[in-house]
């Protein structure tokens, strides 16, 4: 199967696209990685060759990250379904399938499970809010934001997805076009701010329509693709999860994290975390190897400090 991966980022998120590429890399992806990206380009990311509309960082010979420049007024992550579409309309119109990761998961299975995955259906992970029924008063209102624009919600769904993730088939990319057009109705209604990702109006206020996680979601309910999906456990938001780790909000990213200061206030490092600094050497390196052991014995600090100081989660 001819896969692509893409993401989009800015700021110091760059660091979180390495380790992906990185931890994808060691399990078996080979191929082209997409980054779209606002600001600079990642200190990291030397010896670039330019493309047509893209610049390229070999990995290694069979794989490479290309970046490519976004200009749009969206927050990047109502951006996603763009950079999708015009990924497979401009850049690789012969994958067979596309995925999207969040620049702050870390990979943590072979390559092959997502190609044999997203052979299935469109692929997607639980949210950590997994269960939220049919009839729950949210999706109610999502379900009518849609019927009022002329949609029809055929899909009975009682499990809500987190959108950091998405394996799309060719045979359904009409998904995307779905969902961009779902964020934009939602703009134009006065629901969605572009600029704000994660507005508590938009959480608080009716019809609920809040980032770019629910209009996925309300899209999944109005589309007939097949979907295949796992539950919190494909994000590692519950334990045993064997597919992906996901540093979601409210979270320190791993790259800022303290570890040791987190771990005396009671946080001790994640999975996530010891995930980020395994895959931050190769086949990018992106720290020095004195800043990698460094973080290496904060981590077992810390976990040597959260088996005394822990706070549970509420």
């Amino acid at each position: 199967m001819n896969t692509a991966i893409c993401t989009v980022f800015e700021k110091d998120y760059h660091y979180g696209v390495g380790v992906l590429a990185n931890s994808l890399y060691h399990h078996g992806f080979r191929g082209v990685f997409w980054a779209g990206y606002r600001g600079d380009l990642p200190p990291w990311a030397n010896s670039l060759k330019q493309g047509k509309g893209y610049q390229e960082f070999s990995i290694a010979e069979d794989c490479a990250i290309r970046f490519v420049k976004l200009n749009t007024r969206k927050h990047l992550g109502f951006y996603k379904p763009d950079f999708m579409s015009l990924l497979w309309d401009s850049y690789c119109p012969d994958v067979d399938a596309l995925f999207y990761f969040d620049p702050d998961i870390v990979n943590k299975c072979t390559w092959d499970f997502y190609e044999k995955w997203v052979s299935r259906g469109i692929a997607l992970c639980g949210d950590s809010w997994y269960q939220v029924p049919a009839n729950h008063p949210r999706r109610l209102a999502w379900k009518e934001f849609a019927e009022s624009n002329g949609l029809v919600c055929d899909r009975q769904l009682d499990y809500h997805f987190n959108s950091g993730f998405i394996g799309v088939n060719k045979n359904c990319k009409s998904i995307l076009l779905l969902w961009q057009k779902l964020i934009e109705l939602g703009e134009m209604a006065g629901y969605t701010d572009f600029d704000d990702l994660y507005a508590q109006n938009s959480f608080h206020h009716y019809p609920y329509l809040y980032g770019d996680q629910t209009y996925l979601n309300l899209a999944l309910m109005v589309s007939t693709h097949p979907l295949s999906t796992v539950g919190p456990d494909g994000m590692d938001f519950v334990p045993g999860g064997t597919i992906m780790s996901h540093a979601t909000v409210p979270s320190v990213k791993p790259w800022r994290k303290n570890l040791i200061m987190s771990a005396l206030e009671g946080c001790r490092p994640t999975i996530t975390d010891k995930l980020f600094w395994r895959h931050s050497q190769t086949p990018i390196q992106l720290y020095s190897s004195a800043k990698f052991f460094q973080q290496q014995f904060a981590i077992l600090c810390g976990s040597a400090i959260g088996r005394f100081i822990y706070r549970h989660p509420i």
